[in-house]
C-alpha cells in the first residue's frame, strides 16, 4: 500500500510558484495581478491567492498540538465540544426560570442571566433557578457592578445550600467595571478594589470565573478584526495585573478571567482571529510564571455581533449570523450566542429565538462541527492568517502598553477614539458601497416597507446616570444611516417613482439599469424597469405616464453623446420638476454637463450621499 501510494505522487510534479503565477496571469488576460488577486485587508496586511507548504513550513503555528500549549489549536484533545448558550433578561424571577426551563428542553445548555441590581434577594435567586440542574448546565449572570459582591454572595449561598459540588459549577458572575467606561463613560475605577474580593469569594468554584472582558462591545462598535484582538489581550492584562498586584496567585487570577468576544462577518479572519487570542493570550499569562500551564487557557464567550445587522431584509441577518457562528464554533471557542435576526428592532420573538438556537444545533448535529478539533489547522491560508493576525494584533497590544495600560488608555479616551474613527471610516465605505450589506446597500428588496419597524436603541439595566467622566463609544449599525433615509423616504407624502429610460445597446443598457434600480432602491423608492425604447421620446413619454420623479437614462458610454442631451431636453419639456440622471460616467461627462445635465450615478459616487441629495430635491 505505501509502495503504491509513494508512486501515485511520483508521477506527479508539484507546480512551482512561478507556475501557479504564469497560470493565474493567462487567466487574467491582461488584468492587473496585484489589483484583482491580491487581498488588502482592513487589517494593514495583504493576504496572497494561494500559498505552498514551503511558505507555512517555518510558522509556529503548525506544529502546535490542540490542547496543549500556547493553545491555538484549542483547550481540547479530544472533541470541540461548545456550549450553545441563551442570555435571558430577567424583569420577573419566575417568568425568568420558566422560560429559561423551556429553552433546557430544546437544546440550550448554557443561561446568561442580566438581573437588576435593586431586586437581589435570596428569593429572587431560588426562584429564578428552581428546578435548573445549574451543575448538569452553564448559568452566568450579569448585574449592575456596584452589585456583584452581592450577587456573588447570594449565588454562593444558593449553591451551597443545594449541595453541589463545586468542581462541577460551571459559569460566571460578570464583573467588568471598564466595559461601563467604554460603553457610558462612566469612570467606575473606584469599583477595581472589588475584583479581588469577588475572586476571594469564588475561589472555591474552579470552573466559575468572574473577571470579565467585553471586547464583543468593541466588535459590536465596528472595530476590525485586529483592534479586537490587541484591545482585547490588553484589556485582560489590565485585570490579571489588578489582580496579581493585589495578592492573588497568578494561576487563580488567570483562571477566573473570561472573554466575551464578537464575531464579525469575515469569514477566515474570524476563524484566525480566535486561534491567533489563544495563542497570544498564553504566551502573556506564561509570562507570569503560572504553577500549571492550563491556567493559559483563553476562555472564551463569543457572540454573534449586531453590528451588521438589518432592519430592512432582516432574514438576511441569519445568513450573516450563520457564517459567524461557523467561525467560532470551527475556532473552537468554549461557548457561542446567536442574536436572534431581529434584534435590531424589537425584542426577540420565539420564533426568532428558535432561529437563533437552531442555528448551533445544525452546526451539532448534522454538521458535527462539534467532533473535530481544530478543522482549520493545516490549512495553508489559514495558518498563514492567524500569524499575520496575530501580528497586528500584538503590535496593537503593546502600542497600549507602551501608553500605560488598557486602563490609561481608557481614561486618555484613545481607545474609544481609535474605535470611533474605525466605525466612521467603515459608515463611509457602507455609504460608498466599498463595504457591501446585502439587502442594504446592495440588492435591497424592492418591495419591502418597514411595516412598523423602527431601529431600537441600546439599553441597559443600570439605571445611574450622570455626566461622561471619560470618552464613550459612538456605537451605531453600520445600515444605520442607510435605515435612517429609506424610513424618511417611507414616510414622505408620495413614494417616489424611478423610472430607467433604456435605449441601445441591449447589454449595456440592462447592466446599467439592474445598477440604478439597485442604487435607487437603497433609498426607498418605486424602481420601474424597461425592456427598451426606440426614441427617447417614446421613453420620456412612457416615464410621464408611469409619473416618475426620477428618470434614469441606461445605455453604453458611446450613445450617451447621442441621447443623453435630448433625453433631457423632453423630460425637461414634459416635467420640468422630474429629476434627469444618466446611469454612468462617460467620456462625454462634461458636453452634458454644460447642457445643463447635473446627476450622474455610477460606481465611483458615494450613494449614501447622492441619495441624500436626491431626497432634498424632491422635499423629502
Amino acid at each position: 500500500m505505501a509502495e503504491n501510494k509513494e508512486k501515485l505522487f511520483a508521477d506527479f510534479t508539484a507546480p512551482t510558484r512561478q507556475e501557479w503565477r504564469d497560470k493565474i496571469e493567462v487567466d487574467l488576460k491582461g488584468a492587473d495581478y496585484e489589483k484583482k488577486m491580491v487581498w488588502r485587508t482592513s487589517e494593514g496586511f495583504s493576504m496572497q491567492p494561494f500559498y505552498l507548504k514551503e511558505d507555512v513550513d517555518q510558522l509556529p503555528t503548525v506544529n502546535a498540538l490542540p490542547g496543549e500549549f500556547p493553545f491555538i489549536r484549542g483547550n481540547k484533545k479530544d472533541n470541540n465540544v461548545w456550549y450553545v448558550r441563551q442570555n435571558i433578561v430577567v424583569t420577573d424571577p419566575k417568568e425568568a426560570n420558566a422560560k429559561a426551563l423551556d429553552i433546557l428542553n430544546k437544546g440550550v445548555d448554557s443561561l446568561g442571566f442580566r438581573l437588576h441590581g435593586e431586586n437581589l434577594n435570596a428569593e429572587f435567586i431560588e426562584t429564578l433557578l428552581s428546578s435548573i440542574c445549574c451543575d448538569c448546565v452553564e448559568v452566568s449572570f450579569r448585574t449592575c457592578q456596584r452589585h456583584v459582591l452581592e450577587l456573588a454572595d447570594l449565588v454562593v449561598a444558593y449553591y451551597e445550600k443545594k449541595g453541589y459540588d463545586k468542581s462541577k459549577i460551571v459559569g460566571g458572575i460578570g464583573f467588568d467595571p471598564i466595559e461601563r467606561m467604554l460603553m457610558k463613560g462612566k469612570d467606575t475605577t473606584m469599583l477595581l478594589p472589588n475584583m479581588p474580593k469577588l475572586v476571594e469569594k469564588l475561589k472555591d468554584f474552579p470552573n466559575l470565573r468572574c473577571v470579565m472582558v467585553h471586547s464583543d462591545l468593541l466588535c459590536n462598535s465596528g472595530a476590525y478584526v485586529y483592534q479586537e484582538l490587541g484591545y482585547a489581550l490588553a484589556w485582560g492584562k489590565e485585570y490579571l495585573d489588578e489582580m496579581v498586584e493585589a495578592g492573588v496567585p497568578v494561576d487563580l487570577a488567570a483562571k477566573k478571567i473570561k472573554f466575551y468576544m464578537g464575531i464579525g462577518g469575515n469569514y477566515f479572519m474570524e476563524i484566525a482571529k480566535f486561534r491567533a487570542a489563544r495563542m497570544l493570550w498564553a504566551q502573556i499569562v506564561k509570562q507570569y510564571d503560572p504553577k500549571c500551564e492550563c491556567a493559559c487557557k483563553m476562555c472564551i464567550n463569543a457572540a454573534t455581533t449586531t453590528y451588521n445587522q438589518t432592519v430592512f431584509d432582516s432574514y438576511v441577518n441569519m445568513l450573516r449570523s450563520q457564517t459567524e457562528t461557523m467561525s467560532a464554533a470551527l475556532a473552537g471557542v468554549h461557548s457561542v450566542v446567536v442574536t436572534p435576526f431581529d434584534a435590531p428592532y424589537e425584542v426577540p420573538t420565539d420564533f426568532a429565538e428558535r432561529i437563533a438556537r437552531n442555528q448551533q444545533l445544525l452546526l451539532k448535529e448534522e454538521c458535527h462541527f462539534d467532533k473535530i478539533v481544530d478543522v482549520s489547522g493545516g490549512s495553508y491560508f489559514v495558518e498563514e492568517l492567524t500569524v499575520a493576525i496575530a501580528k497586528e494584533g500584538w503590535k496593537l497590544f503593546l502600542a497600549v502598553e507602551e501608553e500605560g495600560g488598557f486602563l490609561a488608555a481608557v481614561k486618555a479616551g484613545t481607545i474609544q477614539q481609535a474605535i470611533n474613527d474605525t466605525d466612521k471610516a467603515r459608515h463611509a465605505n457602507a455609504g460608498k458601497r466599498k463595504e457591501f450589506l446585502l439587502g442594504t446597500n446592495q440588492f435591497p428588496n424592492f418591495t419591502e416597507t418597514s411595516e412598523g419597524k423602527e431601529p431600537l436603541s441600546c439599553d441597559c439595566t443600570c439605571k445611574h446616570s450622570s455626566d461622561p467622566d471619560v470618552p464613550a463609544l459612538k456605537t451605531s449599525r453600520l445600515a444605520s444611516d442607510f435605515e435612517t433615509l429609506r424610513l424618511t423616504t417611507e414616510k414622505a407624502a408620495k413614494q417616489p417613482v424611478a423610472f430607467m429610460l433604456t435605449i441601445g445597446n441591449l447589454a449595456m443598457r440592462q447592466a446599467r439599469a439592474q445598477f440604478s434600480c439597485n442604487f435607487l432602491a437603497a433609498a426607498g423608492y418605486k424602481v420601474v424597469d424597461n425592456l427598451g425604447f426606440p426614441t427617447v421620446e417614446e421613453g420620456v413619454e412612457a416615464a410621464v405616464k408611469a409619473g416618475a420623479d426620477i428618470v434614469v437614462l441606461c445605455s453604453s458610454d458611446d450613445e450617451y453623446a447621442e441621447y443623453g442631451v435630448p433625453a433631457f431636453n423632453a423630460l425637461k419639456a414634459a416635467d420640468p420638476k422630474a429629476i434627469f440622471i444618466i446611469a454612468g460616467a462617460p467620456a462625454c461627462s462634461e458636453d452634458l454637463k454644460a447642457a445643463g445635465i447635473e446627476n450622474f450615478i455610477h460606481v465611483r459616487v458615494d450613494q449614501l450621499k447622492t441619495l441624500k441629495e436626491l431626497n432634498a430635491k424632491l422635499g423629502i
